[in-house]
This record gives C-alpha cells, structure tokens and sequence, in this order.
C-alpha cells in the first residue's frame, strides 16, 4: 500500500528529475546557441576579409588601369593620379592577412615609381622607405634581373656613394649604370 508519505517522495523525485531534465535541454539549448553564435560571427569576420580582398583588388586594377593610360599618353598628371590611387588602396586595408602580399609589393613599387615619374621624388621617398619597413628583408625584381630597391635608391638619391665603383656592384641596369658613371665622371672632370 502506498502512504501520501511515499507519494510525497515520488512526487519529489519526478520533479526533480524533470527539473534536473530542463536544466540539462536549456544547457544544451544555450550551447548551441552559442556555438551558432560563433558560426555566425566566423562568417562575418570571413565575409569582411572577402569583401576586403575585392575591394583592394579592384582598387589596385583601378590604378594600375591609370598607370597604363598614363604611360600611352605621357601624362605627369596620370602618373601622380595613380600613385595617389595606390596609396588610398593600401590605406583601406585593416588587417592585411588575406590580401597577396606580392600583389601588395608591386602596387608600393608602382607608387614609388609613378611618384618619381610624376616628379614628386619627396612622396617616391617617403613610399619607398614604407615599402622597406612594410616588406623588411624583401625586394622585387624588373624582367632584367635588376632589384627594384637598389635602382630606386640610385634614382631617389638614396645610395651612400656616388663613386662610380659602388655602382657597379649594385644590381641595377647597365643603362643606369653608365649614366651614373657619366655623371660622376662630369663632376669630377
């Protein structure tokens, strides 16, 4: 026979199983929830660094499309717009974790040369010294082999020596090379 005392401790004891249940559900409830959360907010910050990369690229294929133009018309006003442009394009980016770093390196390169094309030799140096420190230990490369770094600082005034000799051993085109020697060969004669 069942007393109300047994009852009362059966009650007790569903209740507490099906309390004891619902904590558990809503436990796992709010774990997924959260790891849906997480879901969610993976593919914002994924969708953000997408969304970047088009961005700089469009914007660098913008700029590099003005530098083209400029070349075919000669145009100083072309060159400074594209190297402008370039820089806007680098100044965009917020974390640069996802973009190319080549594609980065070639679009500094550019500036500092369409700077120096456009006659702006202060900008051409102040980028070519942010292309540095941006891409320590880095360098690029022209169709002929030459370091664009070492031509850069020859033509920007940046190397420490205007001895003929000093030149010779930096990697830089020949034509540059005998310039430089004609020059240094005028001052000196």
């Amino acid at each position: 026979m069942v007393t109300n005392r047994h009852r009362l401790k059966i009650t007790v004891l569903a209740l507490s199983v099906a309390a004891l249940s619902g904590c558990n559900s809503m436990t796992a409830l709010n774990l997924k929830q959260q790891q849906g959360d997480e879901g969610i907010g993976y593919r914002e910050v994924r969708f953000d660094e997408i969304s970047q990369q088009r961005e700089y690229q469009q914007c660098r294929d913008e700029a590099f499309e003005m530098d083209r133009k400029a070349m075919s018309s000669a145009s100083a006003g072309g060159y400074l717009t594209s190297a402008r442009l370039l820089e806007k394009c680098e100044s965009r980016l917020t974390g640069s974790g996802e973009i190319d770093e080549q594609q980065r390196m070639q679009g500094y390169a550019l500036s500092v040369q369409n700077y120096m094309k456009a006659g702006d030799l202060d900008q051409a140096r102040v980028n070519l010294t942010q292309f540095k420190q941006t891409f320590p230990d880095q360098d690029l490369y022209y169709p002929d082999g030459t370091s664009f770094i070492e031509t850069m600082e020859v033509l920007l005034g940046q190397a420490n020596s205007t001895d003929y000799g000093f030149f010779s051993v930096l990697n830089v085109n020949t034509d540059l090379k005998s310039e430089m020697g004609r020059q240094n060969y005028w001052k000196h004669n």
